[in-house]
């Protein structure tokens, strides 16, 4: 199974319109990003670069999300990624969906280690 930009496209937006109107992550999200078509095509760059080495995204995911350190608890991260697997589910076939899946749990669990190093570092 070959991910394609249009799996890319079609997953980014529909996914954070859910998470823009889920009850706990939305008012995380909304508080934090200003331009919504900047930051899902940003989002879609990320995506891209990391199943496609496209090479599209050019920022630092972890210090974008230290940024926002109080927010990032194992609930929301577990509450992202359950509407992460939905979603994908949902507009992808099974076997993208499930690469999508795999490399999402894979960077949840990079990004949680980062900040609780920034944390740990932070409190010493």
């Amino acid at each position: 199974m070959q991910i394609t930009e249009d799996d890319i496209a079609k997953l980014v937006p529909a996914f954070y319109a859910r998470v823009r109107d889920d009850a706990v992550l939305g008012p995380i999200f909304n508080g934090a990003i200003e331009d919504w078509p900047h930051h899902l095509a940003k989002l879609q760059a990320f995506w891209s670069s990391v199943l496609l080495t496209s090479g599209r995204y050019k920022g630092q995911p972890m210090v974008a999300h230290v940024r926002h350190e109080p927010h990032m608890t194992p609930d929301n991260f577990a509450r992202w990624l359950a509407l992460w697997r939905q979603t994908s589910a949902e507009v992808l076939a099974p076997e993208a969906a499930a690469i999508f899946q795999e490399k999402a749990d894979r960077i949840a669990e990079s990004l949680q280690l980062g900040v609780q190093f920034y944390r740990d570092r932070n409190a010493a």
